[in-house]
This record gives structure tokens, sequence and C-alpha cells, in this order.
């Protein structure tokens, strides 16, 4: 049945024909000139490269209306030249009040709430993989990789660009070197380009060239600009050298490191790049905002570390690569802390392996196919015990050398549409767990963007000593793309030994799922609302074997921001009982959680107000037991200046009554009634000197209280219900917990050459987790500050090289 649901689905998508084609206006084309002596980059046009160059201009309304002129008031024009070196673009950006111009300073990558304008250029014109320039009125820089609907803003690359302002508006000068753009050898170049206009005191957007933002995407309706001829693609090679020193004090004990290494990008052809990084250095990453965890599953965290985020979208289809893999707990940490004999102590079980060297290629050639390779080398980890009665120490492997790879192939063609093979394997030294994952997947439009299908079909392959297990999963999907009513359709499936956990993350298998959805929004401003979007959508999830129902349930949404750019919205959501096949950590058992009601509603009010406010509450209600569960989020942000933010936050989750994993017994699965309160409190404060210096302040405390009912403990029953036992707490294991952490860090950030910074960062890290579930806050935070206290001070210099500068000053 579910292979004809497949193919009939295919088959409408292939043979409907749509005789309404995308509703544009013809496509904008500038003819760029040759310059023989290049523009100087600050910002005031009064080069004489600007002279009777031609005009990119007639700019029309992106958002929130679609298509009006731009107002004379706001006019705005562009020129764009070049030489053998870069692409300059110079725009001016007309204001008749330039007192009303929005300019916040930020560091790279951060628009914030700025009036800016952007360059997105598309070197092969597929519709996909285009670079996007942006600078704000305040003068600040940021780039980002587009691929489809994807924003990276982590692929960050070495351009210049300046700003200046009068009293008729405000004027951008950017340089674009050829080493920072992948394109075609031929005589004559042929790219897309976008230019848009952010005017934030009006809330408004323009495009140079039209797009109709109720179909396709925003990446496939670039103008086109041509007339750069006779250029090569120079020596794209370029090193990062860092040095880095830390001092780090704790529990009365100093420590002081030293660290050089080096980052490489080199431009193998003129489609693809190498990126490494040796003996790479991630001691000033962001901490991780780790709660306390009683789940049946991992915790989640952000990719902090640079290397990993930027210029990685090959790598993340399938999501197959969960990047913190790299680098994580070593496999046999649990192992190490259990195998421990009654007369050792524990003198080293590191949380971490360390990563010794990491390199990805990735690319595109002219024809739209897509390479990405991936590798990476961890370090051996040991666990060392010692002996108390003999002083003897023993050593025990935690994680042997291993080695990380992805190998990405992504055909592109009718500028929107892929199909895609990835294959990722782990590979550890000796015997040890190997992973194995492939993945075909294809995302297909029809020629009107007007139907979407999507599907995967991946493999997995584990292989432990003396076992080998492989498993399968399979994703597919059909919607309507196009138009205000939009609709869709999905199925999941995975069997029961399907695993990527080695390089991807997956935290549920033996699966079988089915999702509907529909919704109505409009894309052009209508009575008091610039936008809103309605949403209703159901599922229906079962096991894949045995094939029983697992729950279904079903909701509505709603998304509306007005004219005054207040957003709110909310969901409520009606669910059946469900059967939880994780939470007893045992095989082929489950609870069995009573049917609930869900609730959600938010607001956002204007973020170019000095006073901003973010407020979030969510409330569920169990049939039976008065379980329920309460959240509430409260994040005010105030902009002191238009060099200084603050934002703070404060998170309340409260949940009660909650049937809840205690300890696995050799014949029963022991459960207990649990209440659980935590608060989360937080601060970001901004100080910007320029553009190019400024302070950061991160503050973060988390407390976290999870309390069982004496007295309610039950054994799991076969059904899936509950029934009572006796259970003492004192006399097995204690499931209280009374978790507590603080982190600050405190940094200074210089931008002092292009691609080159200094960052000095102070850290402060207190954390506490026992069982005295029965403490207040204050009683807790006594508890926490009674603890040592982490110091930690680094400073951290990166400087680029660039060896095409480097070849010119020796030729000179």
């Amino acid at each position: 049945m579910l292979s004809k649901f497949w193919f009939i689905s295919l088959f409408f998508i292939f043979t409907h024909q749509i005789h309404a084609q995308i509703d544009s206006l013809q496509r904008k084309n500038y003819t760029a000139v040759a310059t023989q002596k290049a523009p100087i980059i600050d910002g005031v046009l009064d080069d004489q490269a600007w002279n009777k160059v031609p005009v990119a201009n007639n700019f029309v309304m992106y958002y929130p209306g679609d298509g009006n002129p731009i107002p004379e008031s706001h006019k705005t024009t562009v020129k764009v030249v070049y030489d053998n070196n870069a692409l300059y673009i110079a725009a001016t950006l007309i204001d008749k009040n330039p007192e009303k111009i929005v300019k916040q300073f930020t560091q790279r990558d951060n628009l914030e709430q700025s009036d800016y304008f952007q360059v997105d250029i598309n070197t092969y014109d597929d519709g996909e993989n285009q670079i996007r320039f942006a600078v704000t009125a305040a003068g600040t820089r940021a780039d980002a990789k587009i691929t489809g609907e994807n924003t990276d803003f982590g692929f960050n690359i070495v351009w210049d660009a300046a700003v200046s302002q009068d009293q008729n508006g405000w004027y951008v000068e950017m340089r674009i070197p050829y080493a920072a753009l992948r394109f075609p050898e031929s005589k004559e170049q042929e790219w897309g380009i976008q230019f848009l206009r952010q005017i934030s005191h009006k809330n408004e957007s323009y495009t140079w060239n039209y797009v109709n933002k109720a179909v396709g995407q925003m990446s496939q309706q670039t103008g086109l600009i041509s007339g750069i001829r006779n250029i090569n693609p120079p020596t794209r090679l370029s090193f990062y050298p860092y040095t880095s020193a830390e001092v780090d004090r704790f529990d009365g004990e100093t420590e002081t490191n030293f660290n050089a290494g080096l980052d490489v990008k080199y431009g193998i052809s003129k489609a693809f790049t190498l990126d490494m990084t040796l003996v790479p250095d991630f001691g000033q990453t962001a901490y991780d905002d780790v709660e306390l965890n009683l789940g049946p599953f991992e915790q989640i965290f952000g990719e902090n570390r640079a290397f990993f985020t930027e210029g990685t979208e090959l790598f993340t289809k399938g999501d197959l690569f969960y990047s913190r893999r790299v680098g994580n707990t070593p496999i046999g940490f649990n192992n190490a802390q259990r195998e421990k004999l009654e007369n050792e102590e524990i003198l080293e079980n590191p949380e971490r392996t360390d990563l010794l060297n990491a390199l990805k290629v990735s690319g595109r050639t002219e024809r739209g196919l897509g390479v990405g390779f991936f590798n990476a080398v961890t370090a051996e980890t040991k666990a060392i015990f010692r002996d108390t009665l003999t002083g003897n120490n023993r050593e025990k492997v935690t994680e042997p050398l291993a080695n990380y790879n992805i190998l990405v192939l992504d055909q592109r063609f009718n500028k929107n549409s892929s199909i895609s093979l990835i294959n990722t394997n782990v590979t550890r030294e000796g015997h040890f767990r190997d992973g194995n994952v492939t993945g075909f997947l294809f995302d297909v439009f029809n020629k009107s963007n007007s139907f979407n299908v999507t599907g995967e079909a991946k493999m997995s392959n584990v292989n432990l000593p003396g076992q080998n297990e492989t498993g399968f999963a399979s994703e597919f999907s059909l919607n309507r793309t196009k138009g205000n009513f939009r609709y869709g359709i999905s199925h999941e499936l995975a069997n029961e030994t399907y695993d990527i956990n080695d390089l991807g993350i997956s935290f549920t298998n033996n699966y079988n799922n089915f999702y509907l959805n529909t919704s109505y929004q409009i894309f052009e401003p209508s009575g008091i609302f610039n936008q809103y979007s309605v949403e209703l959508y159901g599922n229906h999830q079962r096991r894949y074997r045995p094939d029983i129902n697992v729950a279904s349930g079903g909701g509505a949404s709603v998304f509306a921001m007005t004219r005054d750019r207040f957003a709110f919205g909310g969901f409520a959501e009606v669910n059946s009982a469900f059967k939880d096949f994780f939470e007893p950590r045992r095989g082929n058992t489950f609870i069995t959680y009573q049917p609930n009601i869900t609730g959600n509603a938010w607001i956002s009010s204007d973020y170019r107000k000095k006073l901003a406010l973010d407020i979030r509450s969510t409330y569920q209600v169990f049939g039976e037991n008065s379980r329920e569960s309460f959240n509430f989020i409260f994040k005010p942000r105030v902009r002191i200046s238009n060099k200084f933010l603050v934002i703070y936050g404060f998170e309340y989750d409260n949940e009660i009554n909650r049937p809840s994993f205690v300890t696995l017994q050799p014949h029963d699965i022991i459960f207990g009634n649990r209440d659980m309160r935590s608060f989360e409190n937080s601060l970001q404060a901004n100080y910007n000197f320029t553009t190019r210096q400024g302070l950061n302040l991160s503050f973060r405390n988390f407390w976290s209280v999870a309390q069982f009912e004496e007295d309610k403990f039950s054994k799991l029953n076969k059904d899936g219900s509950l029934s009572a036992v006796n259970y003492n707490p004192e006399e097995n294991y204690n499931p209280d917990a009374n978790f507590n952490i603080w982190n600050l860090d405190l940094s200074y950030r210089w931008q002092f050459a292009p691609g080159s910074e200094a960052i000095l960062l102070y850290r402060n890290s207190i954390f506490n987790q026992d069982e005295l579930s029965d403490l207040d806050f204050q009683q807790s935070m006594d508890n926490l500050f009674a603890r040592p206290a982490r110091h930690n001070i680094s400073l951290r210099i990166v400087y680029y090289i660039d060896y095409n500068r480097v070849k010119n000053i020796f030729n000179s």
C-alpha cells in the first residue's frame, strides 16, 4: 500500500501541467564596466571610477508589499565596476529624513535593527549557492552563504566596505575580491545578482529585481550581471595562524597553557576549496546551556566551533551529521565509571576527546554537481584508576584513535531541485564500535514551483565485536508550495535497528508515522497586518514492528505581525494516549501516558524601539492523575544607545506529578511520581566602541530541582500501566536531584585588520549537583557558592595572511 502511495504521488508531480507561469517582471540585466584605477573604499563616492557608469535603479518593494515602486524620497541607485582583482559596488541610498536612519553599532554578522544594503551574488547563476554581502548604516559587515532556504552566517570571508552619510542620505562602497568567490573560467562572466535595501524606520525592504514571495525562493529570482570580461580566478590560498595563552585557577590550583596552530583555506580548483585546521584550539568557544537531564536521551547542544559551522551546508544533507560527535564524550566514559573496583579511585576519566586535525573539501561544478568531503581524527583517550591499597595505577581506553569522514554528492537541476547521495563513516581503532550510514535524497519542484516532493532512504550499519546490525529509515513528503493556500502530507519510517548515532543524532527508531498539514498565509499587507498565517496539522504515529498504535493528535497554530511590527501567535493541540517505548530504558517495554491538551501563546514587540519585550507561555494538562506542566518565558531588551544593548532572560518551568523512570531492577522497572521546577536567569550585554571593537557580557544561572513523592513508587506492567511497589530510596537509588550551574563570560574583541582579530576573555563558572531537592532557591545558591569556582582568563590572536597580497609585495 505504501509503495502505491509513493508511486501515485510521484506520478502526479511529474505529469501535472500548470499553464500559469511564475508571476514576475522581466529579469533585469546590468552591464559592469572595467576600471583602470580602483576606487578607494571610504564610503565617499567621488572616485573617478564611478563616472560614466550605468546605474541599477527602479527598486521595487519586497516587504511588506509586492512590487510597489520605491518612493522618490528613498531613491536607490547602484553602480558596479571591476578590475583584475575585485568587484567594486557603490550604492546611493537617498533618505529625505536622514535623522531617521537607524544606525546600531554591532559586531560582524549582526545586523540588528539597522538600515542596511545587501548584495547577493550567484557566480554560477543556478538559483542556489549564492554569497550574501551586507553593510549597515553604521558600517557593520555581514556575510553568509545561501543554499536554498538555509542562510549560513557562520560563513566568513575577507572583503571590505565603508559607509558615509550626509543631509541627503547614506552611501556604501564595497570591494569584493575574486579570491572570495568561486566562478567558472570563461571569457565573459554572467552572474546572478540581487540588490536589497532595508529601511528599518519604515519597516520596508526593496529589491532591484522583482521577487514574487508567493512562488519559489528569493535566490531563484535574481537579476543578471554581465560584461565582466577576461578575468582569471586568482590563487585562493589564505592562512590563519593563531596563538593563545590562558591561566586557569580551580580549587586552589593554577594552570597555564600556551597553544599555537593554523587554519588553511586553499582553492584546489576554480570550484573546490580545502579548509584545514591543524592543532585546533577551541578554548574560547561559548558555554553550552547545560540543564538537569533526567530523560532517556542525551541533551543536544549547538555547535560553537567555527570550523564546524563555516561552509558545512553540504554535509548536513539528510540530517546525518551532528558535529558535536567529533570531540564528544568518549564512547567508554560511562563504562569506566561503572567498572571502578571497590578499592579503586578514578584519577582521570576525561569527558572530551581531543581533536587532532580536521579538513573539509567542498565545491560545485559548472553543471551543478556539489561534492563535499569531510575528515577528522580524534586522539586516544584513557581513564586512569588508582588502587588505594597498593598504590598501583591501571589504564583503560575509553575512546581509541578514531576517524570520522563524510562524502556527499549533490546534483542540482532546474535551479531549485536536487538529488543527493551521502555517506558517513566512523572507524575506531581496535575492538570498538564502528558505524556507517548511507543516504539517498531527492528534492524536486515542478516547473511552476507549485508542488514539491522530497524523499529520503537511509541505511545504517553498526559493527560491534561479534555483532553487526543493519537498519533502514525513509521519509517522503508532498507539498503544495505556491499561493496563499497550501497543504502537504508526509510519512516517516524506521526499523528497530536503525542507528546513526556514531556521527549523527537520532533519539528514536522503530516508527511508522503519518503527518498532514494545511495553511493559509498572506504575502501583501491586509488591514492592520503585514503578515499572518494559520495552520492546521495532524499526525498518526505507529510502531513499525510490531505494528501497533502509539499516538494520534492534531492542532492549529497562528502567526501574525502588525504594520507596527507587533507580533503574536500560539498553538493549541489535542493528543491521544501515548505509548512511550524509551522512558523505561529497557527494550520492548512501554509506559502509557494519558491524553493531553496543550496550549501556547506568545507576543513580541517592536525591536526598533528602545524597550522591547518577548513573552511566551505554555500550559499542558493530562487526562488524569493531576499531571500538568507550565512554562513561562520573559525576555525584555533595552537599547540604551546605538552602541549599548542589554537583553535579560527569565524562564520558569514547573512539571507536576509526572510518572518518571527511577531505576532498573533485575525483574522490575521502577517508576515514581515526580515534581520538577526550573529557573533560568540570563543576561547578555554588548557595548560596541566601533563596529570592529566591542565588549560582550554573557551570564547564565540555571537551577532545577526534581523531587519524587514518598511512598508513591510503582513498577511498570507489561500493558504499560503502573502498580504500587515497596521501594525505599534510602536503601536503594535516590532519584531526587538539586542542580545548579553558573556561567559568566566577559570578553573584549578587536578586529584589528581584515580577517584578523584579538579576543581577551574572562570566565567564571560554578557547578553543583546533589540530592537535596527540598532546598529553596536561596539555599541552593548558598550551596553553589560553597563549591570551588573556576576562574579562567585567555588571550587569542588570529592573523589573516592572503597569498596573493604577499606575492604582490614580493613582486613589487
